[in-house]
């Protein structure tokens, strides 16, 4: 048994790492053949790619995946740490799944993620959730056949949770959820340490892959047809500080746009990383999309400080504007917190005026959300949370109006789209522009997704736009 420790995940120092190829136990493979799982995923693109990886993991065993965990003999849920919200859904999730557990005696339930790292998390689940069958964390997701095989053998609860990193794992199987669209880690682990933030708690120091096995993975989803890459790390931008003295995710997204792929993509980004070099890389490659999401969580300067984000408004505008003024019709999203401790009418106002400048062409906006083990958590806090959703509810009609007026200056352009499918509610094809916006349209022939065709804009709404296929 191993049980998650705050001050273990916190620390960062020099030792090494080693870098293993994962290995597949032949004894366990097709074991459970015959038996059925169900996968929930909580929280960000980087669960959402762990997922992939977890289910190829489960089918090695032998299980097959369904749609509806009603009918799951092992329901996994995969969850996020970020905000209050998903940690109360995974456990009311739980709630449910004890109801299910009475009615069928042989499921088997398991938790795992960024929750699975909190030591609160862990306890509640070791002292009112006994019946819970299995836990493990983000950093030995490679032991899931074991702690599978552990679990159901011995019939009692398995808590396998590593507050450090260990070694870093190449090779795991992977089952995409499409064959466009692709996933691909670059690093692991943050080590900026917001003071909001749980991350670099759940998920580690930061750890760059080495280049030539990311660039042999995204050759590999080029040679099978694979039209969209998305680079994935908690901050991208820290790429190969940690392994190389003069190679940088500038290099990165150079020697990944000559593979050729269509359409580069990369998140999440932290302003302090953000060089002059990556912005003209990302000018330079017309396959390495002019879509930046940039957070910048609060406007104030006071703010930023307490948050420990390590820049000020003004050199975020600067890097703002650098970027809009060196990449041609780049679009700009971002993360913004409301009502983070202390957080004054003052600072609020300050907030709202960057977004007036900047004017965004989406926002991600939350009110703020205590996490445990955090120092933000210690700080006082004299706001309502009437007054916290009031400051969202303004914010959100001002990021909604620049939504709105940068989609309008689309309409009677044509731009590239890549297919996703086809929306059922509309009984329209649907896919994503280049800059990332979301376009509903027509078409007189038939259409595959994954094919990246030209769509002329016909009316813009506030979130999405209509069109249909030029030519």
């Amino acid at each position: 048994m191993h049980l998650p420790d705050y001050k273990e995940a916190r620390t960062r120092d020099k030792r090494s790492y080693k870098r293993v190829n994962f290995e597949e136990n032949s004894e366990v493979k097709d074991k459970y053949r015959g038996k059925t799982f169900y996968l929930k995923t909580y929280g960000c693109q980087m669960n959402e790619h762990d997922s992939e990886n977890i289910e190829a993991l489960l089918v090695f065993l032998g299980f097959k995946k369904v749609d509806n965990y009603l009918d799951a003999d092992l329901v996994l849920l995969n969850t996020c740490s970020i905000r209050e919200n998903a940690h109360n859904k995974a456990f009311g999730m739980l709630g449910r799944l004890k109801h299910l557990k009475q009615e069928k005696k042989d499921l088997i339930v398991g938790l795992c993620g960024c929750m699975a790292q909190e030591a609160s998390v862990v306890e509640e689940i070791m002292n009112h959730y006994k019946w819970v069958n299995f836990v493990f964390g983000t950093h030995n997701m490679y032991q899931l056949p074991e702690i599978i095989d552990k679990a159901i053998e011995e019939n009692k609860q398995q808590i396998e949770v590593f507050s450090r990193e260990g070694d870093l794992i190449e090779g795991l199987p992977v089952l995409r959820v499409n064959d466009y669209k692709a996933y691909v880690n670059i690093i692991y682990g943050c080590d900026k340490f917001c003071t909001y933030c749980i991350v670099p708690y759940t998920r580690g120091r930061e750890r760059s892959r080495l280049k030539e096995d990311v660039l042999k993975e995204i050759d590999d989803l080029v040679r099978d047809g694979y039209k969209e890459v998305t680079l994935l790390g908690q901050n991208v931008n820290a790429y190969g500080k940690d392994i190389y003295d003069n190679y940088t995710m500038a290099n990165l997204l150079e020697d990944v746009a000559k593979t050729g792929i269509p359409r580069i993509r990369f998140t999440t980004s932290h302003p302090w990383d953000f060089t002059d070099e990556m912005i003209e890389v990302i000018a330079k490659y017309p396959n390495i999309m002019p879509s930046v999401h940039l957070p910048v969580q609060s406007g104030s300067n006071r703010i930023l400080k307490l948050m420990g984000r390590r820049y000020t408004k003004e050199s975020y505008l600067e890097l703002f504007h650098k970027i809009k003024d060196t990449v041609p019709g780049v679009s700009i999203s971002t993360d913004i917190i409301v009502g983070f401790p202390g957080e004054t009418e003052e600072d609020f106002l300050e907030t709202l005026s960057l977004v007036k400048e900047c004017k965004y062409d989406n926002a991600f906006t939350f009110i703020f959300s205590k996490r445990e083990g955090t120092p933000a958590c210690k700080l006082l806090d004299p706001v309502s949370i009437e007054e916290k959703e009031e400051r969202l509810q303004r914010l959100n009609e001002v990021v909604n109006q620049y939504f709105l007026e940068n989609n309008k200056k689309l309409v009677d352009s044509s731009l590239p789209v890549l297919v996703e499918g086809i929306s059922a509610k509309k009984n329209m094809y649907y896919g994503y522009t280049d800059t990332n916006k979301l376009v509903n349209f027509t078409s007189d022939k038939e259409l595959q997704a994954g094919d990246i065709i030209d769509v002329k804009i016909m009316e813009a709404k506030t979130w999405s736009l209509d069109g249909e296929v030029v030519g």
